[in-house]
């Protein structure tokens, strides 16, 4: 009867539409049917924060999303609003009870070997074009950094005794990534290709073949165009390749500070992220692997 007249002043006093009518109604009737059972045949008005927090805890178990379980909750919130303000009840149960925090996606990534066959078995073409593509790819891959970061990049950037590279980050904050002998190998065979081939217009590292500087859409079809030779990811973006290298790097035992210093992260929260992403893939290997997995 109270969910009936609360689905009725949801009808005619808020003019709700009827699609929203039946979900508050499907809720309702759930959490009700969970207290009868759950709860021993308690009414609505009997019941307290620590029921409604029994109920939240058992549609998790039953696989329901975050996001589901929320918006059942909001509807529970709203009906028990509604019965105080009828003086149905003498407090709101729902009112301190919290649902569950939204899970954050885990980041996309490549496996090594996927990023193998890519670099070593794929083939790029025989000219300025592919020789630069194929360091863009390289550079994501080895190096960590943003696609901003590489855009940026300048002939004055590139260190080649001391191999390391200068970066200019978020809020124009710089740092030092290093390089290894065979990515510094591409870059002056890059370079040698370019000055000879190319009318550089700008002091930029990568350029484009009329001499101009890179721009992000340019660079997300060059990574889009390679990744679609060994991956069917839907997301194929230069991130996906940070992120491959944060995960590869943390998956031969680097340690997590110096992934976020590499990455350029503010917080070590924010590289946390990746060992949930090997954790998973740690997971799976173990569920293929293991016999009673």
């Amino acid at each position: 009867m109270l969910i009936e007249s609360f689905l009725d002043y949801l009808r005619y006093e808020r003019n709700c539409s009827d699609k929203t009518i039946v979900a508050y109604g499907k809720d309702l009737r759930q959490f009700y049917g969970f207290i009868q059972g759950e709860g021993e045949g308690k009414e609505l008005r009997e019941v307290d924060n620590g029921l409604i927090r029994e109920w939240i805890v058992a549609l998790m178990d039953e696989g329901y999303a975050s996001t589901s379980v929320n918006r059942k909750l909001s509807s529970l919130r709203s009906f028990y609003k509604y019965l105080l303000k009828q003086g149905k009840v003498t407090a709101d149960s729902s009112r301190k009870v919290s649902g569950p925090k939204k899970k954050k996606p885990l980041p996309v990534f490549l496996r090594e070997g996927e990023m193998d066959r890519l670099l070593d078995d794929e083939e790029f073409e025989d000219d300025f074009t592919g020789c630069r593509d194929r360091l863009i790819m390289e550079m994501f891959y080895l190096t960590g950094m943003r696609l901003s970061e590489l855009i940026g990049l300048k002939d004055s950037s590139v260190d080649f005794f001391s191999s390391l590279l200068k970066v200019v980050g978020k809020r124009n904050k710089e740092r030092l990534i290093p390089f290894d002998e065979e990515l510094g190998r591409l870059m002056r065979e890059y370079v040698g290709v370019r000055d000879r081939t190319v009318q550089r217009s700008c002091d930029a590292f990568f350029v484009k073949k009329n001499g101009g500087q890179l721009y992000s859409s340019l660079v997300y079809r060059i990574v889009k165009r390679n990744l679609s030779k060994v991956v069917a990811l839907k997301k194929k973006s230069p991130h996906v390749l940070r992120h491959t290298f944060a995960t590869a790097m943390l998956n031969n035992d680097a340690s997590l500070g110096a992934v976020k210093e590499l990455l350029g992260h503010e917080s070590l929260a924010t590289t946390e992220i990746y060992t949930h992403t090997t954790f998973e893939e740690l997971k799976k290997v173990y569920k293929q692997a293991h016999p009673r997995a």
